[in-house]
């Protein structure tokens, strides 16, 4: 049986895991370049971590600036078997204040600026993302969320929008229409990008605010985020030192077979890949790849 290492992705005001039994910090090389920092490992509650600040430890780079795929390959380099991403995100319903932890399970992905797939011209691969969220994972955050006391909802539409700037009213108030639950900018394509390397993936999206949708809330301010930021992160490392046990060091598969999806995904004829494109994708879908 394998075991598991967690990837823990933390975004907007987490940069760092408190409680982390930390071994050390590394940066790992990808050929899709540099990832946002370098990767801190370490254990937590005896099961192996690994810990990346998606924005670069002080902020450093914006949503469209985040070289996504170098994260995710440089994840799956160092062995991790499954993520889970910790995000700041607006509300877009009352009933979601902020303070609350959506574990999302659907995405709508409204970016534009961004590389979206490890494969391309030379090596073409179309994985599906009808279940973008690893049960397995969900479940273990919606108990982990429920013994930590943490206000939550299990399920929701993350709408991921390009940024760097926040919504107009206008956007707003179509992404309610169309029922979307939360709203962020980093969750997409990560997702996509975690399914493509075969890891399971699930978000836990942290409402900081309400958008600019809500009468009360007409102005997103980063002062008054920033605090409830500072809020959701602690709580953010209680659920983690929380849900690390739950999953445990002895691993079990996605329900989905998220583990084997490159198997039914990749297209292109063995005789027609591009070498080059090969020797990049050897973490990612080396597996995959090399099982043809």
């Amino acid at each position: 049986m394998s075991k598991t290492v967690l990837g823990l992705i933390g975004g907007s005001g987490l940069y760092d895991m408190d409680g982390l039994d930390v071994s050390r910090d590394e940066r790992v090389a990808t050929p899709w370049g540099e990832a946002s920092d370098a990767l801190r490992f370490g254990r937590l509650a005896g099961v192996d971590v690994v810990f990346l600040a998606r924005h670069g430890r002080g902020h450093i780079f914006s949503p469209t600036d985040i070289n996504y795929r170098a994260n995710i390959d440089a994840l799956k380099r160092a062995g991790v078997t499954d993520i889970i991403s910790l995000s700041a995100c607006g509300s877009l319903r009352e009933d979601l204040p902020p303070g609350t932890f959506v574990l999302v399970d659907q995405f709508i992905d409204r970016t534009f600026a961004r590389e979206k797939s490890f494969f391309g011209r030379g090596l073409v691969a179309h994985v599906s993302m009808a279940h973008p969220v690893c049960p397995k994972l969900l479940g273990a955050l919606e108990r982990a969320a429920r013994e930590e006391d943490i206000a939550h909802r299990r399920g929701g539409t993350y709408l991921a929008m390009e940024g760097p700037q926040f919504s107009s009213l206008a956007e707003s108030e179509l992404y309610r229409a169309w029922g979307c639950d939360v709203i962020g900018m980093t969750n997409m394509p990560e997702a996509k990008l975690a399914r493509e390397a075969e890891l399971p993936y699930a978000s836990v999206a942290m409402v900081t605010d309400y958008d600019c949708w809500h009468p009360d809330h007409d102005n997103v301010d980063v002062a008054a985020i920033v605090r409830v930021l500072q809020e959701n992160a602690a709580k953010a490392c209680a659920l983690a030192r929380r849900v690390a046990p739950l999953l445990g060091p002895a691993r079990t598969p996605s329900p989905l077979g998220i583990e084997t999806c490159l198997d039914t995904a990749i297209i292109t004829a063995p005789a027609a890949r591009d070498p080059d494109m090969i020797a990049k994708l050897d973490a990612v879908a080396g597996r995959a790849l090399r099982s043809r």
